[in-house]
């Protein structure tokens, strides 16, 4: 039986993965998972699988550094979300890879490749790997999703669909067109992590999409009020970020 072991720092991108693996490829067992680079590395060396699908981003040791650790012992499959640097690196290096989240035709097409591959020694891909790593290591990278709680429960959602991020002294809301959710990462975090062309900071505690902005007004105060497509709600924008609007 085919064996593997998942390495991303997200869990709802892990068990989302082994979902449709599971679908895929059911007689692939998942022997274990882990959170960053340093487990994924103590896992092959316990378990040797036949597979280690990596996240190529995770904090600590990456995925592409633990793949450097533990070339030659396991079929390396990355883990990556739409990156143009990353997809276009691994294709020409014929580096097999999943897109996450993972969809099933297109898994389907990788557990064919990786069906072939495992009669086969796994590869030292030392080299090419190291390539790839300066290859990608200079591109910027953002989030492309964000985990945040509604209640008890749990829920994904990519950032294009966020209208806003809002902070308090203890969580920050996460608004979408139907739902506010929260998160404990403060805005000041955030700023650093996702894409400044799509998120403006407009306030020490607000970030917002710029595709949902709506317009700009000012009230009877003199503030600066940022409209959301959608909402009634207004965002106040800062003496700080008042320039962004200028033109507007």
């Amino acid at each position: 039986m085919p064996t593997a072991i998942i390495a991303d720092d997200e869990r709802l991108m892990r068990d989302q993965l082994i979902l449709r693996l599971q679908q895929a490829w059911p007689e692939l067992t998942i022997l274990a998972q882990a959170k960053n680079g340093e487990e994924a590395v103590e896992l092959v060396n316990q378990h040797k699988p036949d597979f280690a699908f990596l996240d190529i981003r995770m904090p600590g040791k990456t995925g592409l550094e633990a793949a450097q650790a533990i070339a030659g012992q396991a079929h390396i499959v990355f883990i990556t979300a739409y990156d143009q640097y990353a997809v276009e690196a691994f294709e020409h290096g014929a580096i097999d890879y999943v897109l996450k989240p993972a969809d099933l035709d297109r898994l389907s097409l990788t557990v064919q490749r990786l069906k072939k591959r495992i009669s086969q020694t796994p590869n030292d891909m030392s080299s090419l790997i190291e390539q790839l790593s300066k290859q990608i290591a200079h591109k910027p990278s953002y989030l492309q999703w964000i985990q945040a709680s509604i209640g008890q429960e749990l829920r994904l959602f990519p950032v294009e669909e966020i209208l806003f991020f809002q902070s308090d002294e203890k969580y920050t809301r996460v608004q979408t067109k139907t739902v506010e959710a929260l998160i404990r990462k403060p805005v000041r975090e955030l700023v650093e992590e996702l894409d400044p062309a799509l998120f403006w900071q407009i306030h020490r505690s607000t970030l917002v999409n710029a595709k949902a902005i709506d317009g700009v007004i000012r009230d009877m105060r003199g503030r600066h009020l940022v409209q959301i497509k959608g909402l009634t709600e207004k965002l106040e924008v800062s003496r700080s970020y008042v320039h962004l609007f200028k033109q507007m």
